[in-house]
Formats: structure tokens, C-alpha cells, sequence
């Protein structure tokens, strides 16, 4: 169960945090914008909430370092769409970015954690 009560009590992004998770949901398959943001809204149990002014320039971000490529389809409700896939690089870069995130984490909760005495 999610502890948001209202949108204004979702976390916010850190720098960089965005386009770590558009990799990681483009690591399970190619994916348009509107199932990334889905992707990242169900993962984080609403936690985590993408519009739209703030994906699309991270999918360009990522797609200017050469991390992802897009390519139009047609989805599944037979409405044409762009769908984003990682490239090779892109999956060097999210394992290097997931890696240095658990390292802040942990550093993170040694920090916070009650003092011992």
C-alpha cells in the first residue's frame, strides 16, 4: 500500500534519477512514452509520477548520448506511437548508473541511521 496521500506527496526526482529509470524500463523491452511513464508510476507504487514536459526531454537527453533510439509503431490500440529501446550503450550506462545509485544508498543509510552508542 502506497503512503501517498495526495499527488503533492509524491517524492521528487533527484538529478539524474530520471533517466536511470527510463533505462531500467527500456531494459525489459522497447517501450513508447506513455508505458515508460506507467512503468516507472507502477515499479515505484505511485511514489514516482512522470508528466510529460519531463519525460520527453529526458528521452532526448538519453537519445542525444546515443543510450536509447526510437523507431514509430503501431501500439497495441492501433494508434501510431514512437517506442524507445536501449542501446548497447545504454545498458552499460544503466549498469554503471545502478551501480554508483546503490552505492548512494547505502552511503545514505549509514547516514541517517540511528547513532550507536
Amino acid at each position: 500500500m502506497s503512503t501517498v496521500d495526495s499527488p503533492s506527496d509524491r517524492l521528487e526526482f533527484l538529478q539524474g534519477t530520471l533517466e536511470v529509470l527510463i533505462l531500467r524500463s527500456l531494459q525489459i523491452a522497447p517501450n513508447h512514452a506513455f508505458g515508460i511513464a506507467k512503468f516507472i508510476e507502477r515499479q515505484s507504487e505511485a511514489e514516482f509520477s512522470v508528466d510529460n514536459g519531463t519525460l520527453y526531454p529526458g528521452l532526448q537527453r538519453l537519445m542525444q548520448r546515443g543510450w536509447i533510439t526510437s523507431q514509430w509503431k503501431t501500439s497495441p490500440n492501433a494508434r501510431r506511437a514512437k517506442y524507445y529501446r536501449l542501446t548497447a550503450d545504454g545498458r552499460k550506462q544503466l549498469l554503471t548508473a545502478t551501480s554508483r545509485w546503490r552505492r548512494f544508498v547505502e552511503a545514505m543509510s549509514r547516514v541517517l541511521a540511528p547513532e550507536v552508542k
